[in-house]
C-alpha cells in the first residue's frame, strides 16, 4: 500500500527516484534546457523551483540547503577552460539568483514533444524561463 507517499513512483524505489530527481535537476541547472519525460518533468519541477528560490536569498544557510539538496557539491565543466572549477552552489546564487529576483516563482516551463518512438512516453522539454 503507498499510504502517506508523495509523488510518482517513477517505475524504480525511493532511493534511485531521489537520485533520478537529483541528477535532472543537476542537469536542468547546468544546462538550463533538458529532455525527459513528462511524469519526471513534473517530479522535479518543484525542487528546482526550490532550489532557485534558496539561490535568490543567497545567505549561506541557503547555500547549505542547495548543497543539501544536490547530494554534495558539484563541480561544474568550465567550457573555455575545460577544467571543473565553478561550482553549482555558488552559479545558483550568483548567476540564477539574479537573474530571476524579480520573478516570484515559476522559473520553469515544460513544452510537450509528443510521444517517444520506442515505448511511446510523452516526452518535453525543461527548461528555466527567460
Amino acid at each position: 500500500m503507498r499510504h502517506l507517499k508523495k509523488g510518482r513512483a517513477l517505475g524504480s524505489d525511493a532511493s534511485h527516484t531521489k537520485a533520478m530527481l537529483r541528477s535532472l535537476a543537476l542537469a536542468l541547472l547546468v544546462n538550463e534546457r533538458i529532455k525527459t519525460t513528462e511524469a519526471r518533468a513534473k517530479e522535479v519541477r518543484p525542487l528546482v523551483d526550490r532550489i532557485i528560490t534558496w539561490g535568490k536569498q543567497g545567505d549561506v544557510h541557503s547555500r547549505r540547503l542547495i548543497i543539501a539538496a544536490l547530494g554534495g557539491e558539484k563541480k561544474l565543466l568550465n567550457p573555455a577552460t575545460e577544467k571543473r572549477d565553478l561550482e553549482l552552489s555558488y552559479r545558483v546564487i550568483h548567476d540564477l539568483g539574479p537573474r530571476f529576483a524579480e520573478r516570484p516563482g515559476g522559473y520553469t516551463r515544460i513544452l510537450k514533444l509528443g510521444p517517444r518512438k520506442g515505448d511511446n512516453a510523452p516526452m518535453v522539454i525543461l527548461e528555466l524561463v527567460d
